[in-house]
């Protein structure tokens, strides 16, 4: 009997990858198409939503032709989060999309911040949150300011696995997980939805992730489901769904999250929406794989040769990888990357080590505010993404976090999490949870080695010293 499968979409940011999984977990095919971030003014970053779209059918085609005909049983998607585009009724896009590492409205969102005090924030949001510049009220308040004429084109603003969702199946809805700061539990957030006129009526309806939304003809007809954030997929995909369980996933940004039964909200982080009694609070960084390929390009080293380079050097200089500001814990869009402690015996080496160390900072910096969140020390975290392909870069990680780091089986972990919620919007499984136990897997346990700690410490301490520095940069 030929064996059923479960697809995962996910729309990152880099790529769309497919992955087709046996239902206890095991990859069973998988392809990923590349397209480009366009970078049309400082602080910009777009994207073409029919790009997202093409590069999907190609990896749908290319997977399934892998398959046996009629061997797919449920699909999920994920996808990048708050990366925004506006479209008409017919779905076709009015403009580029502004995907989540955009700045261009860093000082609209300050402005909309500052209409909320601590104890608005708490009461709307449930903690002292930030507002920044990818945060839907202020993309879409953007678009209202310096685009009018466009936005009063637009029929929806969607998110990209909304958008795929769409062209897949015909209907329009997205998630609660995925509406950052614009929904909760309850539904979307009328006093954020209020900040721009005629935003509410440009969102979808809001569903549970693992809502079917139709059925995709070119998948033989199998329910795709509404899906979630690529964050949220990976905390699916690697079983974050357990209190004490903690996760770094690496790929272009890098998330840090962990389940607590906890759910007092903490400055820096993003504490989703509870999921019975269990709240996920995490973090996301702005550049972990981002950061490889701005050295890769700035050094004339491909990305392997990067982490080869790396392997061969040696821990002293710091690296910042805020390239275009910091999201967690910092949520500044002012932050620039420096290299510290630079001598005249450093060498190429010695920098690609920092940049993957400094990644790893990253990861600990955002860990430390994830654990006062969960009120513990996490004694493991499991690590996944793109980063999870180079065992120098795990490594990096268990040093940096100082503790052990268990490499997953699958390290696509958010196309797994779309696969999972597929799987129980399907029938296959109860719950995401009982999904989730039934398949996430560990590959290897990395033991930290190397003492990086008076090293982080000189990563910590260089935030506040620069500052000055970074913000006179900024206004340059």
């Amino acid at each position: 009997m030929d064996e059923e499968a479960l697809l995962g979409i996910d729309v990152g940011t880099t790529a769309v990858k497919v992955a087709a999984f046996a239902p206890d977990g095991r990859e069973l095919a998988a392809h990923s198409v590349p397209y480009p971030i366009t970078r049309p003014r400082p602080g910009w970053a777009e994207q073409d939503p029919e790009v997202w779209w093409r590069a999907t059918e190609t990896a749908l085609r290319t997977v399934l032709s892998g398959l046996p005909a009629g061997s797919v049983r449920a699909a999920g998607i994920v996808s990048q989060v708050n990366t925004h585009l506006l479209v008409g009724e017919d779905l076709r896009p009015l403009a580029p999309a502004v995907i989540w590492q955009d700045q261009r409205c860093a000082e609209i969102a300050a402005e909309l911040d500052a209409r909320f005090t601590d104890d608005d924030k708490k009461r709307i949001w449930g903690g002292p949150i930030t507002l920044d510049a990818s945060f839907a009220g202020a993309r879409a308040a953007w678009f209202a300011r310096e685009q009018p004429e466009l936005w009063s084109r637009a029929r929806w603003m969607l998110s990209p696995k909304d958008f795929i969702g769409a062209r897949l199946t015909g209907r329009i809805a997205t998630d609660l997980l995925s509406g950052v700061r614009i929904a909760d539990a309850s539904g979307y957030l009328p006093e954020a939805v209020a900040l721009v006129d005629g935003l509410g009526d440009r969102l979808p309806e809001l569903l549970a992730p693992e809502e079917p939304l139709g059925h995709a003809a070119v998948l033989g007809d199998a329910p795709v489901v509404v899906g979630t954030m690529d964050a949220f997929g990976a905390v699916f995909g690697t079983r974050t769904t357990e209190p004490g369980r903690a996760m770094v996933a690496c790929g272009t940004s890098l998330v840090v999250a962990a389940a607590s039964h906890r759910h007092n909200s903490v400055r820096g982080l993003v504490t989703f929406p509870p999921r019975g009694d269990l709240v996920v609070h995490a973090g996301p960084t702005q550049a972990a794989g981002d950061a490889v390929r701005w050295w890769s390009r700035a050094s004339g080293l491909s990305v392997p040769e990067v982490f080869a380079s790396a392997a061969d050097g040696t821990p002293g200089v710091v690296f910042l990888p805020h390239l275009q500001g910091e999201r967690a814990p910092l949520w500044d869009p002012d932050l620039r990357g420096s290299f510290l402690g630079l001598t005249s015996s450093t060498t190429t080496a010695d920098l690609s080590r920092a940049v993957l160390t400094g990644v790893a900072f990253s990861a600990r910096h955002v860990l430390e505010t994830v654990e006062e969140a969960c009120g513990e020390r996490l004694p493991s975290v499991t690590f996944s993404g793109g980063g999870a392909r180079s065992d120098l870069w795990t490594q990096l990680h268990a040093d940096a976090l100082s503790r052990p780091v268990e490499r997953l089986r699958v390290h696509d972990s958010a196309a797994l999490g779309a696969a999972l919620l597929g799987a129980v919007g399907a029938g296959r499984y109860p719950d995401i949870e009982t999904a989730a136990a039934s398949t996430v897997a560990v590959e290897r346990t990395f033991a930290p080695g190397t003492d990086l700690t008076g090293l982080y410490e000189a990563y910590r301490a260089a935030h506040e010293g620069l500052a000055r520095v970074h913000e006179r940069l900024a206004r340059w």
